[in-house]
């Protein structure tokens, strides 16, 4: 019997803030917006559902916190069919934190899969960038919106 393990996207950044920083970044949608999706309903909370929007895509998706630990993970589904987030924050020496995502639970086939998996890496890539440009420089990269220039692919 083979084994298969199921595609994952992962994505890690080094950003030079304190986590509490860091964390908020990604719980707050109105600093969320300087670097990622343009419109959140509510902060990230255990248990609560938020809606994101990309306006400049015309998509949005809901996302649905099932745990949060402030300053350390948050889990969270989101998209249609939901996948799985997990995020880690790692505090890290001389006030800096390590960031990690995973996201899985990709429906399909298994080429489907493992392209959905390849995109959300190059996504998380980006917002993760964008993400360290924002909160350790003040700059706003539009990373996302210029991902898909002319509008996010439908095949």
């Amino acid at each position: 019997m083979e084994i298969r393990e199921t595609p994952t996207a992962e994505a890690g950044m080094l950003i030079r803030r304190p986590v509490a920083d860091v964390f908020e970044a990604i719980v707050d949608p109105a600093i969320t917006t300087k670097f990622w999706f343009t419109h959140g309903s509510g902060r990230l909370d255990s248990g609560k559902e938020v809606r994101w929007e990309w306006r400049m895509y015309g998509v949005s998706t809901p996302v649905t916190v099932s745990e949060f630990v402030r300053n350390e993970k948050i889990v969270m589904q989101w998209s249609d069919p939901p996948t799985t987030v997990v995020w880690t924050f790692t505090e890290m020496p001389e006030g800096a934190t390590f960031v990690e995502v995973r996201n899985f639970g990709f429906a399909g086939s298994p080429d489907e899969q493992v392209k959905q998996a390849i995109g959300s890496t190059d996504g998380f890539a980006l917002v993760l960038a964008g993400t360290k440009a924002w909160l350790e420089q003040g700059l706003t990269l539009g990373l996302i919106g210029d991902r898909h220039p002319e509008g996010v692919p439908t095949d």
